[in-house]
């Protein structure tokens, strides 16, 4: 299975205990600057006007050469003229004017070497693929533009590698800010894998479909770039259709189911790549699977899902119990504290760094905060390369065993 490198710039001990919110915050794009200065990638820190302006496509230019790291030698004819030679960009007029959202962003992740979209969906993407985590809106500011350029230095690129990484190797900053990070935050969790996560709507008839009238709902979550995700199987019992949202409000269709047990309450799907409107993807961000994940009590531990079909949500809690048996699975569970809410089954429970330990399925009612998720045991031994059957026929198969 794919492994993921996030590595940490030691000049990002600000960023580590920032506070998420879906605007920009008080001071984050204070913070942002402080830490792109601190690795020389800008001259100075600006005053918070100057943030709050407009960021033009030449000082967008200017970030992005120095951020691939750049020589001198490299931008003697200007760094504009670097990133149109180094097909980051093909807009060649307008350099004084506002960068677009969507343009500045497919110009980064062309940096790191993605593809698959254009100057005008660039930022739909980067949502998708969590380099962004909100939408900035149609024009930057110096402040916003900071803040992706500072988020972007722990991204991995298609290689793998982070610009954190390259820096480092170039000598322009040194070993030990591209060192492993040991722990993840509550923010850097929904940060970097929030996007990973789904609501999934399920459809009993092809009438209730056709309709737009769900019949049930619950989570889910990527666990391959291509599109393989995982949930619970009580999530799709009795469905003829499901449909996947993401982060960024695309829906896809769940176009088959590869495993199921019933027993372990789990299933492994594969969503179309294709959306409901019509729009291809490449890929899909994606949740790394704990193969060993060696869970004891009072570990930390998030959990991620839809809560209600309302909104993508994280929650934190501590594990209470991780062998606990409980009679209708088939596997010991973990119980844990981290909230969760009817549309939360088959959501993602995740230990510190990031890693799929359970999926979260269901509570104790009558208690407080015994939240249990099942492993993943039945998911990892599963054959992920069989063509999968659909959910009609899962259901068919379900009526022929009784």
């Amino acid at each position: 299975m794919k492994k993921r490198l996030f590595s940490l710039l030691c000049a990002l001990t600000l960023l580590l205990g920032a506070v998420s919110s879906a605007a920009a915050l008080e001071g984050e794009s204070q913070r942002a600057a402080e830490t792109l200065a601190e690795l020389h990638l800008i001259n100075a820190v600006p005053s918070q006007e100057a943030l709050d302006r407009p960021a033009s496509r030449t000082v967008a230019a200017n970030l992005l050469a120095r951020l691939a790291g750049a020589t001198e030698a490299d931008l003697a004819t200007g760094a504009y003229d670097y990133i149109l030679s180094q097909g980051w960009t093909t807009v060649t007029s307008g350099q004084g004017d506002p960068i677009p959202t969507a343009e500045f962003c497919a110009s980064l992740l062309r940096l790191l070497g993605y593809g698959g979209f254009t100057d005008e969906n660039g930022d739909l993407f980067a949502r998708r693929i969590a380099l962004t985590t909100r939408d900035y809106g149609e024009a930057l500011t110096l402040g916003d533009l900071y803040q992706i350029a500072r988020d972007a230095l722990v991204f991995p690129g298609q290689d793998g590698g982070t610009p954190a990484q390259k820096l480092a190797e170039k000598g322009l900053c040194s070993p030990e800010a591209a060192r492993l990070p040991e722990e993840l935050t509550a923010r850097q969790v929904a940060d970097r894998h929030m996007a990973a996560a789904f609501q999934l709507e399920t459809y009993y008839t092809e009438k209730a479909f056709q309709s737009g009238r769900s019949s049930n709902g619950g989570s889910g979550f990527f666990v391959s770039a291509d599109g393989l995700a995982v949930t619970n199987y009580h999530t799709i019992q009795d469905a003829v259709l499901a449909t996947a949202t993401l982060i960024t409000g695309e829906t896809f269709l769940v176009d088959r189911v590869l495993f199921y047990d019933p027993d372990a309450d789990l299933a492994l799907l594969r969503i179309s790549k294709t959306s409901q409107d019509k729009l291809e993807v490449p890929f899909f961000s994606f949740l790394e699977i704990a193969e060993d994940p060696a869970l004891r009590r009072g570990d930390r531990i998030y959990t991620l899902g839809v809560p209600l079909g309302i909104t993508p949500a994280i929650s934190q809690g501590i594990v209470s119990a991780t062998d606990h048996k409980v009679d209708q699975f088939s596997f010991p569970c973990v119980v844990n504290t981290a909230d969760i809410s009817h549309g939360s089954s088959g959501g993602a429970l995740l230990n510190v760094y990031g890693h799929v330990v359970g999926v979260t399925s269901g509570a104790y009612e009558a208690g407080n905060s015994l939240y249990i998720s099942v492993p993943l045991t039945p998911i990892l031994e599963a054959d992920w390369t069989v063509e999968g059957i659909t959910l009609a026929d899962v259901v068919k198969e379900m009526k022929e065993r009784t």
